[in-house]
């Protein structure tokens, strides 16, 4: 009973403290709830959520009065800002990629500087209320009188031990609610759900650890194990028309930034959106299945799918995080038959690492900002607008040697999609979002700038011994824009069937004097890579990889996402349900399950390839 009053008084002492607690867990729950798309469902997930933001804010704070013992009230203004500043980067960071934000992402922050027009344009005057208990903590402290209390050593103890205690409990209930969640799902929601933002940031950081520990352990038994997994999958049947049908030409590969498909054979104001790519289909191979499988990485995802036909990481982009690993990539297999592999795009050189990244993947030559004349009239956004890069672009690659690979990388298309009055050329049109609207001007313009490069070719006499690969390399309107993108698509509402299916890309092959026709084959990226070397008559494909040659007799019909969700040509396995296309409605999972196993399968083999920089065990052995 004598340590009653201790007990009393103590909570006298420290009543701020609990009410921080407080208002930082209430905040951290509101902001998971109405800022994010969380899966919640029935009171039990809404109790997980509840709950799931308190252990890692009792950590936090435990950890911080470890040090400010004596300077309590400093500690709490620290964790309330910290958390604040972490839930507004992971607002914009979903806005953005419909994605929470993880370590390697935080460590990217020297490019905040470029991409401040997307932030900019992101950012709400609501988000700032993330910073609401914030300004009220520090009214309290200044005008309370027992911040000179010191906090004692048990208390803390016990802060922690409550921490603990919570978090063994939340992962209890989450992996009772969801078995198997952290050991093999690949929905990132549904774990931000069951733990919350904080404590995903640890697991996400732990797990990527986990995972590069691997590459010093790794060896030639990990490469049996992944070649002994693809060699039990089919092999291609090339299709003897089209094998070496480009033998020999120059390979133009055209990355068509934020392009989605949607937006091909659509009109505005009695104006097609997209009037020299639709014609361009008509007179290519068009692919109207095509799927992005991109991660955080974005563009340089796409790159990397199409160079190595391996799936990007499930965390932070490869370009970063293993620039210096082993890949038996396109332009270096290329390479050895005689191409010259080059790469043309008008941003900084070092941004998303690319200088390191293209020297390792085997590129001979890296045409960036620094070889182009920019200025503020022919700039837009994030550089060089597409149509002076393609017009500044020509005299390049005219005086390359042939035949060549060349990658050129398009801008202006790209996210907040702004754009010169002068440089649009579509009616306006008004879905009440600012984002739509501007992004089908963009496009517009990209559009007019392909077809005065195509022009240009001709001209420069390129045309004829040339083949085009025209590809958009990830989404470019995000789910949040789904009552805009309704009313643009002529539907009441978006189901989660529509939102996968707005994940297709375009995907055209140009042949100059082949006939092409519309392929409805399901594929993505990863499938590029043999592709473009069966075209060129090169019967083997190195390295490691999970493509398959899209003009294949037998091509498989299913396109893997980095999410886990995957798309063929019956099912759509999308946020851990099924849908049947036929009826776009919901089905048994069970019709899904061996999809599902054999989509998880090739994402953690490719994980492993990466992670364990499996290739450097390979010397040019055919996959």
């Amino acid at each position: 009973m004598k340590y009653i009053p201790d007990v009393r008084g103590c909570a006298r002492r420290h009543a701020l403290l609990y009410l921080a607690v407080l208002m930082i867990w209430l905040k951290t729950y509101f902001t998971h709830r109405y800022y994010f798309e969380l899966p919640v469902s029935g009171w039990y997930q809404e109790l997980i959520l509840f709950i799931s933001p308190l252990s890692s804010i009792l950590i936090m704070l435990g950890l911080s009065l470890v040090f400010l013992r004596s300077r309590w009230h400093i500690a709490i203004i620290i964790v309330s800002v910290s958390s604040g500043i972490l839930l507004l980067a992971n607002v914009l960071y979903y806005r953005f990629f419909n994605d929470f934000i993880t370590l390697p992402v935080l460590l990217r922050s020297t490019q905040i500087g470029q991409v401040w027009g997307s932030i900019a344009d992101l950012l709400r005057p609501s988000d700032f209320l993330v910073f609401a208990d914030t300004a009220a903590l520090i009214i309290l402290v200044k005008g309370g009188g027992s911040r000179r209390a010191v906090i004692r050593r048990l208390h803390i103890l016990c802060m922690l031990a409550a921490a603990v205690s919570l978090l063994l409990f939340n992962l209890d209930a989450a992996e009772k609610l969801r078995p198997g969640l952290f050991s093999r799902t690949f929905d990132r929601q549904l774990v931000v759900r069951s733990i919350g933002a904080f404590n995903y940031l640890v697991y996400d950081t732990v797990n990527s650890a986990r995972m590069k520990a691997r590459t010093v352990a790794a060896g030639s038994k990990d490469v049996a194990v992944v070649k002994a997994y693809l060699a039990s999958g089919r092999r291609d049947r090339v299709d003897p028309v089209m094998f070496g049908l480009a033998k020999g030409r120059n390979v133009f590969l055209i990355s068509l930034e934020s392009l989605q498909s949607f937006v091909l054979d659509k009109k505005i104001g009695g104006e097609e959106i997209t009037p020299f790519l639709n014609g361009l289909a008509k007179d290519s191979f068009y692919f109207d299945r095509f799927y992005h499988q991109t991660g955080h990485g974005k563009t340089s995802d796409a790159e990397f799918l199409i160079d190595t036909m391996l799936y990007p990481l499930p965390s932070g982009a490869v370009f970063f995080t293993h620039a210096q690993n082993t890949f038996h990539s396109l332009p270096k297999q290329l390479k050895e038959t005689g191409y010259y592999p080059v790469v043309l795009h008008g941003n900084n050189r070092t941004f998303w690492n690319r200088d390191q990244m293209y020297e390792t993947m085997g590129y001979e030559r890296f045409y960036s900002a620094e070889d182009y004349n920019i200025d503020e009239e022919n700039s837009v956004g994030w550089g060089l607008k597409d149509i002076p890069f393609f017009e500044q672009s020509v005299g390049k690659l005219r005086a390359l040697p042939q035949p060549f690979y060349a990658k050129l990388i398009t801008l202006t298309n790209h996210h907040p999609f702004t754009l010169k009055k002068e440089d649009r050329l579509l009616p306006p049109f008004d879905a009440n979002s600012k984002t739509l609207n501007h992004y089908f001007n963009t496009v517009r313009y990209m559009d007019e700038a392909l077809k005065d490069f195509f022009k240009a070719i001709k001209t420069a006499g390129l045309y004829d011994n040339s083949v085009f690969i025209l590809y958009g390399d990830h989404y470019g309107i995000a789910r949040k824009h789904g009552k805009a993108m309704a009313k643009f698509l002529g539907k009441e509402k978006l189901t989660a069937l529509d939102h996968e299916q707005l994940q297709r890309v375009p995907l055209i092959i140009h042949i100059p004097g082949v006939k092409g026709r519309t392929i409805s084959t399901v594929s993505g990226q990863i499938d590029l890579k043999p592709t473009i070397l069966h075209l060129l008559g090169q019967d083997s494909v190195q390295g490691l990889g999970f493509g398959h040659d899209l003009f294949a007799l037998n091509k498989q019909q299913m396109a893997v996402l980095r999410d886990g969700s995957f798309v063929t040509d019956r099912y759509v396995f999308t946020g851990n349900k099924c849908y049947s296309i036929s009826d776009e409605a919901k089905t048994d999972p069970a019709r899904c399950e061996p999809m599902r196993e054999e989509a998880q399968k090739q994402l953690k083999f490719s994980d492993k390839i990466i992670y364990g920089d499996l290739s450097r065990f390979l010397k040019h052995e055919k996959s």
